[in-house]
């Protein structure tokens, strides 16, 4: 038998590697907790509590000859550590009353995607009172309400707190890293497929099945197709009508609708599951809870590929393991809520600040819809992941995120699949990223 004969026979009968595999989405599930009528204060008192004892320990080795105060207890010209929580008054924020007011002609007209203001202040908050933050050290547009941080400064005669200096939590321990595989193993992120809507391309997504499951392209092409590991859908799956979802009874007609864009997701998601693990992750667009944590799709809406142990339903935010390795992310809305309320050159820097401030969600409660709950805040950031992902963005990009203590964090922007046709591929060995591009389009 030939050379060639050989490549092609070993080509045809390719096992796909395996991995290990840990969810970690128990923090993130609402099981049986009950809305009984509590307030937001409580996941604000609780954030608050968690990093002022780590801000407090920090603080220490920061600044060992200031003392740490209260908002109550400033004195004017004393130079002091306040710890506490951020809010930001915004003169352009949205406000529901603006609705019912007389005079909505008087709201100043603001961008859609923007609500910075050069009008806007920083106030810090702890259990004692709240202080109004001056000086050029600290600025409104890079900060939100609900971050909690460390400030060196003094009360002035005004009344305000001049910072000086700002800590904050910073990345959070990471456990260590495996020792580096001698093998390829590579995880497949996807998001924005919008089933169903105008932008969606069904053959653009046949291909990316096809060359996932290792039905498309040369010998090659399968080989590394045989080892990925697992996909993860961030997100967006499909689009429904918003005219479907009017809370009217439907025509047979308009059920098939409101449905079709699921069964023809559920048809793709069998074609993979049949060949490869496959976590979906709920977004903004899906049929799941609107507020943050997401809850898992329900299974029965995909009768195809739930036959497969292989279909994982997931929370979104999603935390889970691969071969030792701890991956976090989210379906972007966590992104692009910072995004309408601060400032920052791309969504990667954003994704840092995340990070850095140990919160995945620091606008929840205040602009970003979340739970109530009461005796924890499930999106506090104990351990530092080694890959960040987040979905539905405008752009791929990436880059790597190091820590004071030798954490390695690869952060991942996903872009949505529907208008860019692109996947991204991460090697779990090395993590090494890059994107893959599906187009069809013909080229001349």
């Amino acid at each position: 038998m030939g050379t060639e004969a050989m490549e092609v026979d070993a080509a045809t009968n390719l096992e796909r590697k395996q991995a290990t595999y840990r969810s970690m989405d128990e923090r993130f599930e609402i099981k049986n907790e009950m809305y009984r009528g509590q307030q937001y204060s409580e996941i604000y008192f609780i954030r608050l509590h968690s990093i002022r004892n780590l801000l407090n320990t920090l603080a220490q080795k920061w600044k060992p000859h200031l003392p740490i105060c209260t908002v109550l207890g400033l004195e004017k010209g004393k130079e002091c550590i306040l710890i506490g929580t951020l809010y930001k008054h915004m003169k352009l924020k949205p406000c529901i009353l603006d609705e019912y007011s007389k005079e909505r002609s008087a709201v100043p007209i603001v961008k859609p995607h923007n609500f910075m203001h050069s009008d806007d202040q920083l106030i810090l908050e702890d259990e004692s009172g709240r202080v109004k933050l001056s000086g050029t050290v600290i600025s409104p547009s890079f900060f939100v309400t609900g971050t909690v941080v460390a400030l060196h400064g003094n009360e002035t005669n005004a009344g305000d707190f001049l910072v000086q200096d700002i800590l904050e939590a910073g990345l959070p321990p990471q456990i260590e890293l495996p020792l580096e595989s001698s093998e390829d193993k590579y995880v497949v992120f996807v998001s924005g497929l919008s089933v169903g809507s105008g932008a969606s391309n069904p053959l653009q997504f046949q291909l990316l099945v096809d060359h996932i499951t290792g039905h498309l392209g040369d010998d090659k092409e399968q080989v590394v197709a045989s080892k990925i590991v697992r996909v993860v859908i961030a997100g967006n799956s499909v689009e429904i009508s918003p005219g479907l979802l009017n809370g009217q009874t439907l025509a047979a007609k308009d059920q098939s609708r409101l449905y079709g864009p699921i069964k023809e997701l559920d048809i793709m998601l069998t074609q993979l599951a049949a060949a490869v693990p496959v976590d979906i992750m709920p977004g903004p667009s899906d049929p799941a809870n609107f507020a943050l944590p997401q809850q898992p799709l329900h299974r029965c809406l995909f009768p195809g590929a739930s036959v497969y142990n292989t279909f994982m339903s997931c929370t979104n935010p999603h935390l889970f393991e691969i071969d030792n390795l701890r991956f976090l992310g989210t379906s972007g809305q966590n992104i692009d809520d910072l995004d309408k309320y601060s400032e920052a050159k791309d969504g990667l820097e954003f994704m840092e600040r995340t990070l850095r401030w140990r919160h995945v969600a620091p606008t929840a409660p205040n602009t970003l819809g979340c739970y109530p709950f009461s005796d924890r805040d499930p999106f506090l950031i104990e351990s530092c992941p080694n890959v960040y992902f987040v979905g539905n963005q405008k752009k791929y990009d990436t880059h790597i995120s190091r820590g004071s203590e030798g954490q390695f964090v690869r952060l991942i922007s996903i872009p949505k699949f529907s208008e860019s046709g692109v996947a991204v591929v991460l090697n779990v060995r090395n993590l090494e990223c890059h994107k893959l591009s599906f187009s069809t389009q013909l080229q001349f």
